[in-house]
């Protein structure tokens, strides 16, 4: 009988020692949950803002703010972005011209590419 009482001390100070174990362990648990509360709202910002694209493997060419003082074109070829702003400077210099655009009643923006002599001939 003394045993029984022996054990059953044992297993109430086992069971004690194992709650009162560490003070701060509560602490880790909410660290832990404010990480991952961080990285789901980080991703719902990325899905928000529409930046998704640019996580992916794909080209891509984005036009902000068309017509704009504040226009911006970024370019995703890989993993190189380049941005380019407007500005109100005039481009000085020989080229070719290469087609022309036209925007539509519905605002899209259509671009025909002119037909060169080379097409042509095929």
């Amino acid at each position: 009988m003394e045993r029984r009482c022996h054990l059953k001390r044992n297993k109430k100070r086992l069971l004690y020692n194992s709650l009162q174990e560490d003070p701060l362990s509560g602490v880790v648990n909410l660290f832990d949950a404010a990480m991952v509360f961080s990285v789901c709202l980080m991703v719902a910002l990325v899905f928000y803002m529409g930046i998704r694209e640019f996580l992916s493997a794909e080209d891509l060419t984005l036009l902000k703010n068309p017509g704009s003082p504040q226009m911006e074109i970024i370019i995703k070829k890989g993993e190189k972005i380049e941005k380019y702003r407007a500005t109100d400077q005039k481009g000085v210099g020989r080229g070719v011209k290469l087609g022309t655009a036209y925007r539509l009643e519905s605002g899209e923006v259509i671009y025909v590419p002119e037909e060169t002599e080379k097409e042509i001939a095929k």
